[in-house]
Order: structure tokens, then sequence, then C-alpha cells
């Protein structure tokens, strides 16, 4: 028979899930939807219980956002523009009902290929913490999504939060989504990005992401290089080519044909950088 549990503590939920495998659950905006129409006999392992995973935290040399922290939260917090693109995104996953409810966390571990934040996370060099009663650790975003709800994340840990590097002085952010409609829709196309500009003026750190456009978004390495010490304003977005994108591997399906989601991922990676310079 399935079992519900919903802990108070981090401690308590650890030593359950060591005990017996379950299904990790904390808004549910993608547990719940996906078993409509059947009886949910999984064991239940509720985190909303464990209040010390609510805050968003700033941590001097970093910002951590608590496993529980929602989509509305980062929409109302005080943080630096480096975030921006973050915020705009958290505009975009669902209605307010499921901002109010869904968690960064949950969606990051959802690893679904048009999960809205996880290239925002990506280009923020963010990082998912994660726990187990014996040990604890830390892996970069674009390790811990290995592939289409796919993750690392051992059956006996939980996901305790994210941690964001403090972004240099006077980084700005961008998040463009292109999408059937502007409101409540999967993504075609995604892209986001950090710029960190050098007191010269130039691209001192630059990092892009798209998503929707293989099983895991990805970094734009090569034209984050070609475009590293480029003058700021001097137009970086046109040096981008087809060439940049050669990591993404999108495919057909109802939304859009792959030819068309690499088109669009060229004029949204060249929009981002606009914006970027823009900032």
């Amino acid at each position: 028979m399935a079992s519900y549990l919903r802990p108070g503590d981090l401690e308590s939920a650890l030593s359950a899930l060591a005990e017996t495998p379950r299904i990790i659950v904390a808004g549910g905006t993608d547990y719940y939807p996906a078993r409509v129409g059947r009886p949910l006999d999984d064991d239940v392992l509720d985190v909303t219980g464990i209040e010390s995973l609510r805050a968003i935290e700033d941590l001097g040399g970093s910002w951590r956002f608590g496993a529980l922290v929602t989509w509305t939260q980062v929409i109302e917090a005080a943080l630096p523009p480096a975030f921006d693109g973050l915020k705009r995104a958290a505009r975009e996953v669902g209605g307010v009902q499921v901002q109010n409810a869904g968690t960064v966390v949950g969606n990051v571990c959802n690893a679904s290929p048009a999960a809205d934040g996880v290239p925002n996370l990506l280009a923020l060099d963010a990082a998912v913490e994660l726990a187990s009663r014996d040990s604890a650790r830390s892996v970069p975003v674009g390790d811990f999504i290995t592939g289409n709800r796919e993750t690392v994340r051992a059956r006996d840990e939980i996901v305790t939060g994210i941690t964001v590097p403090r972004p240099a002085e006077g980084a700005a952010s961008s998040f463009l989504k292109l999408g059937a409609r502007h409101y409540l829709v999967i993504s075609i196309v995604m892209t986001a990005g950090v710029l960190e500009p050098a007191p010269d003026g130039t691209v001192a750190s630059l990092r892009l992401a798209v998503g929707s456009c293989s099983a895991v978004a990805q970094r734009l390495h090569a034209l984050e290089d070609a475009l590293r010490g480029r003058p700021i304003g001097a137009g970086l977005r046109e040096a981008v080519t087809e060439e940049h994108l050669a990591a993404l591997s999108p495919i057909d399906d109802v939304r859009g044909t792959g030819a068309y989601r690499m088109d669009a991922a060229l004029t949204l990676v060249r929009r981002t950088l606009a914006e970027l310079e823009s900032a």
C-alpha cells in the first residue's frame, strides 16, 4: 500500500528516504497533472513541511535558493540585475497559481527540455545542492541534468537548494522565449544570457544558454569564447553564426520542426545579445 510522509525537518526526511525509495513532492505542479485519471499509488515524501528550505539567502559570495523557494518568491525578491532573466522566466512558468506553488528546484529536478528556469540557471553558473543521510555534495546545473527527465540525483538524495556565485558588479541578464502564444505555453525555443563587463568596457564574461533545442539545455561555449574581450556596444550580435549553435540538436514535434527551431534559436541568441548590450 502506498504511503505519504510530510516530515517537519530535513533530517527526518533524509532518514525516511534512506529507508524507502519515495517520490519527492514540493509544489506538485508537475507530479499531479502527470497522474490525472489514475490512482496515486506512489510512496510520497512531501517536503513542504521543512521550513528551513523556503528562503532566498544572500551569503555574501553567493546567493542560495532553498528547495521550497517558489517562482513568486523569485519575482518578488530584491535580487541584483543579473537575476532579471530568471525573474522574467518566473513570469512565464504557468499562471499565477503555478508560480505560487511551483518551485525553482522542482523545475530543475523535473528535467524537462523545455524547463523555463534551466537556461537561466546555466547562464548564472548555478549549482545544485544534494544531501543524503550520510553525505552532501554540489553539482553544476549543467552536470545535474543528464537527459530528458533524467538527473544524477541518487534515490536517497534530496535537492536542498541551488546556489549562484555572486555576479560581478554591472552584470546584466536576459531571457527570451518563443511559443505558439504569449501566455501559458511550452516553449519552442528559449535563450538566456548573463554578461559581465570588464572595467575597460569589453566582455569580461559571457554565458549564453539555449533551451528546447536538445534533450537538455545547452551552453554556447564556442560563442562565449569568441565574444570574450570584445567591446560591449559594438554589435556583438553581428558575430553570431550558425556554427556557434552546433551544440544544439533540435527535434521535430508538434510545436515546430528542428529546422525552424534552429533558425529561431539563431534569431533569439542575437536578440539576447542586443538586450545585454543595451542593459
